[in-house]
């Protein structure tokens, strides 16, 4: 039995910055991974469950598969995902339709300042060839900067659709810069199957409902846990090149939350539905002020917070006897 810790706290809070961010078309809950600084640690956990966890399973040895998924790490993010989930669900929606500009300037600045942490991380990395990770880094940019400003397609309501749609929206999801849920409305999916998730949060779902959820998860655990796999291998064997894509990445999608925007669907009352085109301000007027304010604002936090950590581990590493 896994007893909570004081620093179990912090987990479940970084669960609840992801968890809020997955539910947002357009951002990404891999790029909060990276910003609270557990990325790699979450794409190695999810890498484990494999033939070596089943071994340890059938032999009952709970704590040793327990430590090879870093359970304790895992209970208590996945506490907080849902937490996020459920808590924020219709708050991001007022903030998404009420003070959109406002809300986007502040995911703006995060992602911003999130970008600049990680390429530094990757200019300070020595290994591969400088020239190919950031050349590799404006391919992954000028790829996202497309993709998230591509049209929906359109959807088919078969199983077997539904199993590919979760399995390409939870490699989004865990990808920093591309939104799970905004891969999930371009496949055509994302209206059916949030609607079957919120009626079955009030128990009212039909067999067929049921069948589809069922068969969307396991389409999402297939992915997960295979892209997870070929993430870790990538960030073991060429790290500096990983991490440049999933800073371009990061850099590309800067275009989906774009504060400045003028809405294409009017007449459109929900917010899943509705078109944006991004606009530059007509002038510097007090609202511009206030999202640079903003956006400034949510760097500065961002980069503190990392500053912070960085000395704290220094401090740790230092206090910490050798040999």
């Amino acid at each position: 039995m896994i007893r909570p810790e004081p620093r179990d706290a912090l987990m479940v809070l970084r669960g609840f910055l992801m968890g809020s961010a997955d539910i947002v078309p357009g951002v990404s809950g891999g790029t909060v991974a990276l910003i609270v600084g557990i990325y790699e640690r979450l794409v190695t956990a999810i890498s484990r469950f494999d033939g070596e966890l089943v071994k340890l399973l059938l032999a009952r040895d709970l704590r040793g598969a327990a430590a090879r998924v870093d359970l304790r790490f895992l209970a208590f993010l996945g506490i907080g995902i849902a937490a996020g989930i459920a808590a924020l669900a219709s708050s991001m929606e007022y903030l998404l339709t009420e003070q959109r500009t406002f809300t986007l300037a502040v995911f703006f600045g995060l992602i911003l300042a999130s970008t600049i942490l990680v390429a530094r991380m990757v200019a300070a990395d020595q290994g591969g060839v400088p020239v190919a990770r950031w050349l590799a880094g404006l391919v992954a940019a000028g790829f996202a900067f497309w993709l998230v400003g591509h049209d929906q397609l359109g959807g088919y309501d078969h199983l077997a659709y539904y199993f590919v749609c979760g399995m390409f929206a939870i490699c989004a999801m865990i990808l920093p810069g591309i939104s799970g849920a905004y891969i999930l409305w371009m496949l055509g999916a994302y209206e059916h199957v949030t609607s079957i998730i919120k009626n079955a949060v009030h128990f009212q779902f039909t067999i067929r409902d049921a069948t589809v959820l069922a068969v969307f998860a396991c389409g999402c655990a297939v992915g997960l846990i295979g892209f997870a796999k070929v993430l870790r291998w990538l960030l073991s064997k060429a790290h500096a090149l990983t991490m440049a894509v999933l800073c371009g990445f990061m850099a590309g999608s800067l275009r989906k939350v774009w504060p400045f925007q003028v809405e294409t669907t009017v007449g459109v009352e929900e917010l899943k539905h509705k078109r944006f085109k991004n606009v530059m301000p007509a002038e510097i007027d007090s609202t511009a002020i206030a999202c640079l304010a903003l956006a400034i604002g949510a760097m500065a936090a961002v980069l503190t917070i990392e500053w912070w950590a960085t000395r704290r581990l220094k401090a740790d590493a230092a206090a910490t006897p050798s040999g």
